[in-house]
């Protein structure tokens, strides 16, 4: 599904994010990656999402690899995936139903089918009965919630998400990680990067491991990087 092939990422200013990273997530895996603040998380994740490009090395995404994807193409690139952020990144003068809308309108999705698929995805994360409230009405847990149906609802086959329950507390947390671990057992490929180390080892998924760039530790199954 991913694969880095000794990817760096030097930023204006010459500070180097990533250096040389390799790894490989197989299709319907579920890892951690992990790292003090400042190792490359949140880098690498961006690269996979073309937010960044990488300065060197290939990433390859669905057999395709990306390094080459073309600006215009972004937008399709970015529907094969679903993130997740620390910060939710919600728009808060509009209901929880039109944030979890949005991307369907935004690909296109016809207006009849909205509903549905709206509807189902905030069933599956236990909003169901939300749909008519503001994000600021909502808890932090119910506000990630809302991220991860907006991230879902357009069925991608990847979700990537940044510290996702770095502001919640352990009961909180673990019922996030939950419903990441319900998706993975459908079939999604799922990479969460997590400062949480307690929480990551109970989960028992492999493990990648960034210190100041550079992979010290990983735990998903050997590619062949020739």
């Amino acid at each position: 599904m991913i694969e880095f092939h000794h990817v760096f990422k030097r930023y204006q200013g010459g500070h180097e994010a990533l250096k040389g990273v390799s790894f490989g997530l197989p299709r319907g895996e579920m890892a951690f990656l992990t790292g003090h603040s400042g190792a490359g998380k949140s880098t690498l994740l961006k690269l996979i999402a073309l937010m960044e490009r990488p300065t060197r090395g290939q990433i390859i995404l669905d057999d395709i690899n990306i390094s080459n994807v073309k600006d215009r193409q972004i937008p399709y690139h970015r529907r094969k995936i679903g993130m997740i952020f620390q910060d939710h990144r919600l728009l808060f003068d509009r209901t929880v139903y039109d944030n979890v809308a949005l991307p369907l309108i935004i690909a296109g999705v016809a207006d009849r089918d909205i509903p549905k698929r709206v509807r189902a995805a905030l069933d599956k994360v236990g909003l169901l009965n939300k749909e008519k409230q503001l994000p600021i009405e909502l808890s932090g847990g119910e506000q990630q919630r809302v991220g991860i149906a907006r991230a879902v609802v357009n069925k991608p086959p990847l979700l990537l998400a940044d510290e996702p329950t770095g502001n919640l507390d352990p009961e909180l947390s673990q019922d996030i990680m939950s419903l990441f671990e319900q998706f993975n057992q459908v079939g999604v490929s799922v990479l969460i990067a997590s400062h949480d180390l307690g929480l990551i080892a109970r989960m028992k998924h492999p493990l990648i491991t960034l210190k100041e760039g550079r992979t010290i530790r990983n735990e998903l199954a050997e590619v062949d990087f020739a």
